[in-house]
């Protein structure tokens, strides 16, 4: 079969109403390839977490989806569209070591900045958006910092406001990359209760994570990554030793007691 027959058969095997259809990609850096031919659907309405060892390709993963980095080869579909048609459905938390903290904007500022897909770029924010924004704040304990320089809140406040953005936006998509780095503890139950919001309230959220031990406890489903799609499916189905191992290969220590111990978890109900 030619790579064209091959792409139409499982292009064809693809939902038009997934909320994230990832069609054969390949993503290269300077010709050295990161992904190799990714092909799958994200569900609807699941906590999704994508996890792999380091230099996997998971943020390259999500940033590729939504054109932040270019592709070899592939093409990505949000409800059967391209993300440039969709971008206003798509919600986006990035790496915290990424973002510009020294830009000067309040942290008010950067939850309204969610609303600019409703408010319009260059237009006045409104009062709606503005209380929106305060909403937002106050579901992640951040209220009281409404009006604080990014710059002088710590790196878990900083994320909090990062998230509070995600829940302004209101999209039904959102991605994260790598929410729970290097946060207290209080920050990570703030992260969890969100991801609870937003599964309850029928969005779709896709999560870089690195935590092994945290998946069975967070996530309904995983896909496991090691430049290639590994395996895809219920966090019950898929997340075990054995593609625990084939996602890591030989560094597999406390990533089998990860998978050991929620097999015990569903031995005991």
């Amino acid at each position: 079969m030619s790579n064209i027959k091959k792409q139409n058969v499982r292009h064809s095997e693809h939902s038009l109403t997934a909320p994230v259809s990832i069609h054969d990609m390949t993503v290269a850096y300077q010709r050295k390839p990161v992904l190799w031919d990714v092909d799958l659907d994200i569900p609807e309405g699941k906590l999704v977490t994508i996890v792999g060892p380091n230099g996997a390709g998971k943020s390259t993963l999500i940033k590729a989806a939504m054109d932040l980095v270019p592709k070899a080869s592939g093409l990505v579909r949000f409800y059967g569209k391209p993300f440039k048609a969709q971008r206003h459905m798509v919600s986006y938390v990035p790496q915290r070591e990424t973002v510009d903290w020294d830009f000067p904007i309040d942290a008010i500022g950067v939850v309204t900045m969610g609303r600019y897909s409703k408010i319009g770029w260059c237009l006045p924010v409104r009062k709606k958006d503005k209380q929106v924004a305060m909403e937002a704040l106050e579901r992640v304990g951040m209220e009281a910092y409404a009006h604080r320089q990014i710059s002088q809140l710590s790196g878990g406040q900083q994320q909090r406001v990062f998230l509070a953005r995600a829940l302004a936006q209101n999209a039904p998509i959102c991605f994260m990359d790598e929410p729970f780095a290097s946060v207290d503890a209080a920050t990570e139950r703030a992260i969890v209760e969100v991801l609870n919001e937003l599964k309850q309230a029928g969005k779709t959220v896709v999560v870089v994570h690195h935590d092994l031990q945290t998946v069975p406890e967070y996530f309904d489903y995983v896909i496991m990554l090691n430049m290639r799609v590994v395996a895809h499916g219920d966090v019950a189905d898929v997340f075990t030793e054995d593609n625990l191992r084939k996602t890591y290969g030989g560094r597999l220590t406390l990533l089998s007691e990860a998978a050991e111990r929620f097999a015990r978890q569903g031995n005991s109900h």
